[in-house]
């Protein structure tokens, strides 16, 4: 079929060359002019059964192929009539029958054709593809961020990426040659009236001069003659023009024009009903026949009937026209859950930027964030053990123009702004000209300077980063600090899939015949919290399984799996040969918060008052955060029992710094003695009620 198609248009250009050089009898004409009318109203056939404008997308050339056909046909066609005053039975019957023989009459059709072709439909759909190809190209930058985001989010895959990217190519490629044969329609409208006023004075002159025939023999004969030809090649161009206008107006559908027509027409009984009575009013009170109104208005009622029954019988099926879409969805084989149950997904992490940095965005501009995103994906999955959901990024015109913001299952959870154009200089070494700002990631102070003055910042002992890398860090830091919200119940169980496939006798064990998944997701949220990947899923499933005829509770649970992976955490708080500053509790404070420890309905807490609390929490902050140690990798070590009671009291004022027991510590980590927290008071010891 392919090379059928590749000889047949070789061979029609071929004739369409011929055409014009050689002359050809009447009787191929007129079966050429048949040929033009039928290949006229194929066009216009397709176009209607098409869903999508890209489905014709060889239109534009067809357009200027059968453009110089049928301008090939006038050529002939004006030969005959002026060397033989007859072109053929389809022109006469064009010329005679189709309007009367009259000379005038037909000219007059002609005109019309030509001015609702040439005025109305070839310029609305000039215009329309003109626009059509300019917005195409405007949201084409858009178009491929979003490719680029649902494929760094994993989405898609880079196949489907690359298909997307070859449809938006195609599509503007489609309206901007649309926008351009577009032009040959309105070309051929103005070319087929010059020919046609062409034909009429040289047939008057020609039947008088050589055919020696009367003045108005001659002007009669040569206008039929010419006015036929030219209705019979603007029929033809109506249609294709036609074709053409309602190929740059049609929108990309589920459905057919016709029947996208008729649903959305009828989907209003009571405008049908409203429409019958106006028609029954006009044909009874007023000289309209009221024989034709009351037949129409009996037709718009009986349309309205069959409209109401069809959504009635709809709703009775489906629970309404909603509940029957929803149906239809959950029936489409491979859709998405959150397609499949009509409820909108909340996206689990997303950036919303305002509209003055989507430069960092777009890759058109340069922006590589999605390219940073993936690497942000793949540098925790490989640190921490979890691979992140689906980053979706889009833009937000209600932030402030250089503002972003990370949202969390649709809850902000981080914002800051950027200073396009410039550099982030971090420190407080010198002094450089520019604007005073806290990084976003740290918090720590930092100014906005200008390109010119990296320079000098860098000498005197800033750290100088771009505004995308300030974005990337914030994103990251901000991943890490939520890094438990983000591990899904799905998630752990997916996690625990791909460990079964490595070690399934250890999962079997475990979920959930020792303990149900929500506890083990518990457990993982609980070990990501304070930071502790999750890459060595075997000792974690081992050291529950071991410990789940103990206790059953997810807190008491996660403690014993920290102490399993001792050598990990503290490897991450002081690497090898490096030593631990470990700040721990004055024995008496320890041994009265040991005793305070409770067990209620299964749960042990730490019961103190808020005055012995908030002194806890000061003493251990200015012993911890003193600027002398900024430099030292420091922990707060303590029993045990009192681990995860002192975390939770402490984690609003350090939440980055650790706290550990003294059996997660490594036994090859050297120590060095941080300092005792105490509560200073007359007794020396804690006072509680």
């Amino acid at each position: 079929m392919m090379r059928l198609g590749q000889s047949g248009t070789v061979v029609f250009v071929l004739v369409i060359m011929t055409m014009l050089i050689i002359p050809l009898p009447t009787f191929m004409i007129d079966a050429l002019i048949l040929v033009n009318l039928a290949f006229a109203l194929l066009i216009l056939l397709v176009t209607l059964n098409m869903k999508d404008p890209l489905e014709f997308s060889a239109f534009p050339a067809l357009l200027l192929l059968t453009t110089l056909f049928r301008l090939a046909l006038n050529v002939s066609s004006t030969r005959l009539i002026l060397l033989q005053a007859n072109a053929g039975t389809v022109i006469s019957t064009f010329g005679n029958f189709v309007v009367g023989g009259n000379a005038v009459v037909g000219f007059i059709v002609f005109l019309i054709l030509v001015i609702v072709q040439f005025i109305v439909i070839t310029r609305g759909a000039e215009r329309v593809s003109e626009v059509a190809a300019r917005f195409t190209l405007d949201a084409m930058p858009g178009k491929q961020m979003s490719i680029d985001a649902d494929l760094n989010a994993g989405l898609i895959s880079d196949t489907q990426a690359r298909q997307r990217r070859k449809l938006i190519a195609a599509e503007a490629d489609f309206y901007g040659a649309m926008d351009g044969a577009s032009k040959f329609v309105r070309g051929d409208a103005i070319a087929s009236m010059l020919i046609v006023g062409i034909n009429i004075i040289g047939g008057f002159v020609i039947g008088m001069l050589f055919l020696h025939l009367g003045a108005l023999q001659s002007l009669q004969t040569y206008t039929v003659l010419s006015v036929g030809d030219g209705l019979v090649s603007q029929l033809p161009a109506l249609l294709i023009s036609t074709a053409t206008g309602l190929l740059v107006t049609r929108a990309a559908s589920e459905a057919h024009f016709g029947g996208d027509l008729v649903r959305q027409l009828l989907q209003t009984p009571r405008t049908l009903y409203v429409l019958a009575a106006v028609i029954a009013f006009l044909g009874i009170f007023t000289p309209i026949s009221k024989l034709v109104a009351l037949v129409l208005a009996a037709g718009f009622a009986l349309l309205g009937y069959r409209a109401s029954q069809g959504q009635e019988e709809l709703a009775t099926a489906g629970g309404g026209i909603a509940g029957a879409d929803v149906s239809r969805q959950q029936a489409a084989p491979g859709a998405p859950a959150e397609a499949q149950s009509g409820l909108a997904p909340v996206d689990a992490l997303s950036v919303e930027f305002g509209f003055g940095l989507l430069s960092l965005v777009d890759k058109a501009q340069g922006g590589d964030f999605f390219e940073r995103v993936q690497k942000v994906r793949e540098q925790v999955a490989e640190e921490m053990g979890l691979w992140l959901p689906p980053v979706r990024v889009k833009d937000n015109l209600s932030l402030p123009p250089n503002n972003y913001r990370v949202l969390l299952r649709g809850a902000e959870v981080a914002r800051g702004e950027l200073m396009p154009g410039r550099l982030l200089a971090m420190g407080q070494e010198g002094h450089v000209p520019g604007i005073a700002t806290r990084d976003p990631a740290f918090g720590l102070p930092a100014l906005w300077i200008a390109r010119q003055h990296q320079d000098q910042a860098v000498l005197q002992g800033y750290t100088v980063i771009d505004t995308a890398t300030v974005l990337t860090t914030h994103f990251a830091e901000t991943v890490r600090r939520h890094a438990h919200e983000l591990l899904s119940r799905e998630d752990a169980k997916r996690t625990l899939d791909r460990l079964r496939q490595v070690d399934p006798a250890a999962v079997d064990e475990l979920v959930p015949g020792l303990l149900p998944l929500s506890t083990v997701h518990r457990v993982l949220q609980g070990l990501l919290r304070e930071g502790i990947p999750v890459r060595d899923l075997v000792t974690i499933v081992e050291t529950l399984g071991d410990r789940a005829s103990e206790t059953k509770d997810a807190d008491q649970l996660t403690e014993y799996v920290r102490q399993a992976l001792g050598r990990t955490i503290s490897q991450a708080i002081a690497p090898p040969g490096e030593a631990l500053v470990a700040v721990t509790l004055d024995p008496r404070l320890e041994a009265e918060l040991r005793a305070r420890v409770q067990t209620q309905d299964g749960k042990t807490f730490l019961a103190l008052d808020q005055d012995t609390a908030l002194k806890l929490s000061r003493s251990a902050e200015q012993l911890v955060r003193d600027p002398a140690r900024s430099q030292e990798h420091i922990a707060i070590v303590v029993a045990p029992q009192l681990r995860s009671h002192l975390r939770r009291l402490l984690r609003p004022v350090m939440e980055d710094v650790p706290i550990l027991s003294y059996q997660e510590l490594d036994p090859g980590l050297k120590l060095q003695s941080g300092g005792v927290i105490r509560i200073d008071d007359e007794r020396g010891a804690v006072q509680g009620s």
